[in-house]
């Protein structure tokens, strides 16, 4: 024997499938917010941004030492510069005069070049330092528009979990009203196809969209008001009321 429910317990079924639908929507909505796509994509940026400072500082730190470097080179060279010039200077060797003479040409243009080379390392160092600077203020300006994107999103969340509760409450009141064996199959076909129950409107499911077959309708007709009836094309259960088109069936009030 089929499973049985008064009318205006099967017509329940349409307010808690109307909620359910809701909560689904909201679920939808809350998940596919525009609010929550900003904060991930610019979260993405600032994670990139955050590597590139991570290598911006690497290579000045790199482009530092080389400068350090240079600069000991340089002082290493003056110094043997001074070391000879004191020499030079005291020396009363013809022979040794020549020789550091010599030698302080060479240091001079060992100098010459290292000093080109310091210029040309600190100009690449106020280059990575500019860029540096550069990508942290791009970080503050980004962390800013998180912040705001973030609180724009919580708020979003916010309004949509305060319809979700109402929903939800609403529901709960609802089902508390549906007999236990009917609001059992209404659970269990909502779980397995989606759906649990659906509005016959004009002969059609409005579950489905489809017109039910002749031959359904014909046994539909003749079914009882309480007999509860599965949906031949969705499986939710199928409600019946005025609107459902079913005419011309004695003892069937308001259908």
């Amino acid at each position: 024997m089929g499973l049985k429910a008064a009318p205006e317990d099967q017509a329940l079924l349409l307010e808690l499938q109307a909620l359910d639908t809701k909560l689904q929507q909201l679920a939808r909505r809350s998940d596919k917010l525009p609010e929550r796509a900003t904060v991930d994509t610019l979260t993405g940026k600032r994670a990139e941004l955050e590597r590139t400072r991570t290598e911006q500082s690497g290579a000045l730190e790199d482009v530092r030492l080389e400068l350090k470097r240079t600069e000991a080179d340089v002082e290493v060279v003056q110094a043997r510069v001074t070391r000879d010039a004191e020499r030079l200077a005291t020396s009363a060797s013809v022979k040794d005069v020549a020789a550091l003479e010599q030698e302080l040409e060479s240091l001079g243009r060992r100098k010459s070049d290292l000093e080109d080379i310091e210029l040309a390392v600190m100009e690449t160092l106020e280059q990575r330092e500019g860029d540096l600077t550069s990508t942290e203020g791009e970080l503050a300006a980004l962390s800013t528009s998180i912040a705001e994107a973030t609180a724009a999103r919580d708020a979003a969340l916010v309004e949509i979990e305060g319809e979700r509760a109402h929903a939800a409450a609403n529901r709960q009141m609802v089902a508390t009203k549906i007999p236990a064996d009917l609001l059992a199959l209404y659970e269990k076909q909502r779980e397995r196809y989606g759906i649990g129950a659906s509005l016959l409107r004009g002969g059609v499911s409005m579950a489905s969209g489809v017109a039910l077959a002749h031959t359904d309708m014909t046994r539909i007709r003749a079914a009882e008001p309480d007999d509860v009836i599965l949906c031949p094309d969705s499986s939710a259960i199928l409600v019946r009321t005025a609107e459902s088109g079913l005419h011309g069936r004695t003892g069937e009030s308001g259908l």
